[in-house]
């Protein structure tokens, strides 16, 4: 190879390419000129050029040859202008990068950027409508309960408008989250933060787009809390002291948006729930005795006791079922001042309670009296009647009397024992309607009758100046059909109005026990 520039081998390639035709100017021209100027090489050139001098890493030589990827690349990052057709290509793949940027910058600026409003936004939008709530079996710490129901956000409960837009386009953005599987626990923070219960609930995903229905259907554990406290409260709110009560729910939940980890959020919520006029605590429901019947037994001592067999229906108000299992109780009546002790007067049980979604309930309800105790048939201070005669006495009359029910031990070894430890010593007022007894009189006739002229010397209008008529009484007395049992009386006391031929006849006097 010859340093001196005018060589042959030099002159024949210029040769060569004064030779060429020059009607087209095309790139790979131009690249071919490029090439001929950087082949006049002195000693100053730099063995390797710069890359803005030679933007081609292909043969020059070859004429309209397809660029390699690596030179495509290395370009588009240098910024060095490219075909109309690599434009073509790089359009989607930039709109895709920046969509994905801003859905990043989105999430990531609504969920630690405003956590507050959004927070905010989905209190206010939250509506969830309970469909079924059954309680699908009782286990030995709670109950495992099936909750179905209709979750979504109403952008239009939300009163303010920066939360409303806000929380519309985080929503939008984000569409749908997803929540693990964590523990709730709800307090009670009037009654010294006593925890109710806790509750399961099993991951999760749902729609947070405004106006976007989530069917929710899962089984959840259920689990009562300080036993103590809850029969507190049952107390309260059966004597009338629970005006409203307020419960609070904490939980960690861990949240996810689609590929992104939101992280454990700590939720914690309050609800307050009215009573009395709100509506929103349960109230004792109405209900209907469609049987009574009483009837003598055979006790297992070999004494014989009072059995009663009633039959209560009751309408269930929500959307729960659930089955209840045989439970105890103790049936306490008043004694004769209000503020003593009640007396115990029989045992109760009932069998299984099917409770289904907006329907009837029937409840079977069996009693055993094994004796009357002896405060029960002690007269009362200051009184001719005892606590039996006043219970009677109002029953008789047809007047409304309450009895009481305490929870007692179970008669079933399947029921769970939290469930007795949780209904004992809860005391419920159940009233019992009294039985008007019109017509018990069936027959009344009477015997060795003997008649008394008034006395002459009495004072006008009182009894001995009325005449008088003294008889032996018979009379046939027609039980209700309730009562099918012996009943041996032994001494009758009454007053009564006699009419004959529907005006009065008379008086009839019977104040002293007759034998």
């Amino acid at each position: 190879m010859s340093d001196n520039p005018t060589s042959p081998m030099l002159e024949a390639a210029e040769a060569s390419n004064s030779e060429r035709p020059s009607s087209k100017k095309s790139n790979a021209s131009i690249r071919s000129k490029r090439s001929h100027k950087s082949s006049h090489s002195t000693e100053s050139t730099p063995l390797l050029s710069r890359i803005g001098d030679r933007r081609d890493y292909g043969d020059a030589s070859t004429n309209g040859a397809a660029t390699s990827l690596a030179a495509t690349s290395l370009r588009s990052l240098q910024g060095a202008p490219a075909g109309k057709g690599q434009k073509g290509r790089r359009w989607p793949t930039i709109a895709a990068l920046t969509v994905l940027s801003v859905v990043v910058v989105g999430i990531l600026s609504l969920g630690f950027a405003a956590p507050a409003v959004i927070e905010k936004y989905a209190k206010e939008a939250m509506v969830f409508e309970p469909i079924n709530l059954s309680i699908d079996s009782f286990t030995s710490t709670g109950v495992r309960a099936r909750i179905q129901g209709n979750f979504m956000l109403d952008a239009g409960r939300v009163q303010k408008k920066a939360v409303r837009d806000l929380g519309r386009a985080g929503t939008w953005i984000a569409k749908a989250v997803e929540s693990r599987e964590s523990q709730v626990e709800v307090y009670l923070p009037e009654y010294g933060d006593v925890l109710l219960g806790t509750a399961t609930a099993p991951s999760m995903v749902v729609d947070i787009r405004n106006g976007h229905t989530t069917h929710i259907d899962f089984v959840s554990d259920l689990e009562p809390g300080d036993v103590d406290g809850i029969r507190q409260i049952a107390n309260d709110w059966l004597d009338g002291r629970l005006g409203q009560l307020r419960v609070k729910g904490k939980a960690d939940v861990r949240l996810k948006s689609g590929i992104f980890n939101l992280g454990t959020q700590s939720i914690s919520e309050s609800l307050v729930f009215e009573g009395l006029l709100g509506q929103d605590l349960p109230s004792i429901p109405n209900y209907d005795i469609t049987k009574l019947n009483f009837h003598e037994i055979q006790l297992p001592n070999g004494q014989r006791g009072m059995a009663a067999d009633v039959l209560l229906t009751l309408l269930n108000d929500y959307p729960v079922k659930f089955t209840v299992p045989p439970l105890g109780f103790d049936i306490l009546v008043p004694d004769c001042a209000p503020d003593e002790p009640y007396i115990m007067l029989a045992d109760a049980t009932t069998g299984e309670i099917r409770v289904q979604p907006k329907q009837k309930v029937h409840v079977a309800v069996g009693g055993i009296v094994r004796q009357l105790p002896d405060t029960l048939t002690t007269t009362c201070p200051n009184s001719d009647s005892s606590p039996l005669d006043l219970l009677l006495g109002d029953y008789l009359h047809g007047m409304d009397t309450t009895i009481y029910v305490r929870g007692s031990n179970a008669p079933s070894p399947k029921t769970p024992s939290w469930i007795t430890d949780l209904i004992q010593n809860v005391i419920v007022p159940l009233p019992f309607p009294g039985h008007s007894f019109d017509n018990l009189i069936k027959e009344f006739s009477l015997e060795g009758v003997r008649f008394g002229l008034p006395d002459p010397l009495a004072d006008p209008g009182t009894p001995d100046a009325q005449p008088k008529l003294s008889a032996t009484v018979k009379a046939l007395i027609g039980l209700p059909k309730e009562m099918n049992f012996p009943i041996d009386v032994a001494r009758v006391r009454a007053d009564a109005d006699v009419f004959y031929r529907g005006e009065k006849l008379g008086y009839l006097d019977l104040r002293r026990w007759q034998e």
